[in-house]
């Protein structure tokens, strides 16, 4: 098994030349303002090539396909593809790939807590939690070194759990540095609250909804934003330096510009202006 100090962010980046376009034929969409069409899990999308390649990736956002742009699979896609199921393609397994699409939402779910792992595991302020950082990196490696039917039997809520209990007391001691009393706003429904300028440095934002809020403007230094609903939220020229837990398909979801400053980490979206 691999070392969990060994497990690099080049592996947790989404490498689609190594997978068979997992997600473009397991995930299911429904018209909508993020999808043109409907898809049911199982089938391939419509312009998915022989070559596992979108044929319109360029324009995903122009042809109505804006979801797609948002979606990441965190390297689970190619895991499966090149390591589980060891290189053979969806369109010649005798199940016509069933256990495949079944495995990756649960990989997926493994790769993005081994993603906020790694960030945790690298910041200078969590080394109390260092040892137990470690521990939790080679449990969940391990778990996405399972075989199709050990994979499927994880119970990806429970490490979800687990792992969010230490990825808490590391936001608390990374927090803990910024000076004064810290904002508090774990699960909130900030949904299309006016945030402009807000003075949120630090502040707990865990789980928050914050669908088209405003925060222009906004000091979002080192706050905590694991698994905030970032869904068209006005982050133009916010500050989110240090910002943790945060993640791409996040940034995806949200409206920026080039004033907006992200953690070095992460890369600002092409749709932003």
């Amino acid at each position: 098994m691999e070392e969990a100090a060994q497990v690099t962010a080049g592996r947790l980046r989404a490498d689609c030349a190594n997978c068979f376009g997992l997600c473009c034929v397991a995930l299911a969409f429904t018209v909508s303002t993020d999808f043109a069409a409907d898809k049911k899990a199982g089938d391939p999308c419509r312009h998915l090539g022989a070559d596992h390649r979108c044929g319109i990736h360029a324009e995903l956002r122009t042809s109505g396909y804006r979801g797609c742009t948002v979606y990441d699979c965190f390297g689970a896609g190619q895991h499966l593809s090149q390591v589980t199921f060891a290189g053979r393609d969806w369109r010649g397994a005798p199940d016509g790939g069933r256990a495949m699409f079944a495995a990756l939402p649960v990989m997926r779910q493994l790769h993005e807590l081994l993603r906020h792992l790694t960030e945790a595991r690298d910041h200078p302020a969590a080394s109390a939690e260092r040892a137990a950082i470690g521990r939790a990196l080679d449990r969940v490696d391990a778990l996405t070194r399972l075989d199709p039917d050990a994979l499927l039997a994880v119970d990806p809520a429970a490490e979800r759990a687990e792992v969010g209990e230490l990825l808490g007391r590391v936001s608390e001691a990374v927090r803990a540095q910024v000076p004064g009393r810290r904002k508090d706003r774990r699960g909130a429904d900030l949904m299309g609250a006016r945030l402009r300028g807000a003075a949120l440095r630090g502040a707990g934002l865990r789980g928050a909804l914050l669908i088209g809020a405003d925060l222009r403007d906004a000091d979002l230094r080192l706050a905590d934003l694991l698994g905030a609903d970032l869904r068209d939220t006005d982050l133009r020229g916010a500050d989110l330096t240090g910002a943790l837990f945060l993640t791409q398909p996040q940034l995806n979801a949200a409206r920026g510009d080039t004033r907006t400053a992200l953690p070095p980490a992460l890369t600002r979206p092409s749709h932003w202006r």
